[in-house]
């Protein structure tokens, strides 16, 4: 029983190496297999070889490419968690697009690392990989926070304009295109009387205090149509 203790304990981090570019592999396998804690015990040069690699071996950690011919660095990560549910995928890319970012997040990813880093912080996050930590690039953590932000305020911007009725849609495109009170009866054919009850309740469900506020939030968000077609 202590010997079987111990074993379990010293068990090296079993890693996955999945890249297309093999002498970048190779330099990553070379760094990698002078820490007395790591074992690799697979890798691919694409997704599917990867995939394989990943069901076959079951490692604690793959290191993962974003961007590979054929099956994309996303697609894999997804397969590689269905299959391997007790696997930290630890994606290593040059993107540091912040929609690869959070794609790969999304996705399952454990944690998103760039290429430039140094090779102490790739040990370091591996081991923390295998921890069952999260770990982003140090340059990619400000760009995580302002596509959080910005999704959160695009959620909010859409979660807003639902509350609109068809018909308030309508009044704000108009109010975007410029037009007054006057002209959007004339437009939507409705009496002056009930567009400003309509401009109303659009200001109060968008929490604008003005017509023209209403004009820019719409330009911002993308609501605007065409006037339509007036008969003569």
């Amino acid at each position: 029983m202590e010997e079987s203790t111990a074993v379990a304990t010293d068990k090296p981090i079993s890693i996955v190496l999945i890249d297309d570019h093999t002498l970048f592999r190779s330099g990553i396998r070379s760094l990698l297999q002078r820490q007395a804690d790591f074992s690799i015990v697979g890798e691919a040069a694409d997704g599917v070889e990867g995939i394989k690699r990943a069901r076959q071996f079951q490692p604690d950690v793959v290191l993962l490419d974003l961007n590979m011919p054929g099956m994309s660095g996303i697609e894999t990560l997804q397969l590689i968690e269905q299959y391997c549910p007790e696997t930290a995928v630890l994606m290593l890319t040059v993107s540091e697009d912040a929609g690869d970012l959070t794609g790969a997040l999304k996705a399952g990813a454990c944690g998103y690392l760039i290429k430039n880093i140094d090779a102490d912080y790739l040990v370091r996050a591996i081991r923390r990989a295998a921890a069952g930590e999260t770990v982003v690039a140090e340059a990619m953590t400000g760009k995580l926070v302002a596509q959080l932000q910005a999704g959160t305020q695009r959620g909010e911007a859409l979660s807003e304009m639902d509350r609109l009725t068809p018909r308030e849609k309508d009044i704000i495109a108009c109010l975007a295109r410029g037009e007054s009170n006057k002209g959007i009866a004339r437009t939507l054919d409705l009496a002056e009387s009930t567009v400003k009850i309509h401009v109303q309740n659009v200001l109060k469900k968008l929490k604008l205090s003005s017509r023209v506020q209403a004009a820019v939030y719409a330009v911002e968000h993308g609501y605007q149509s065409p006037a339509p077609d007036r008969q003569p």
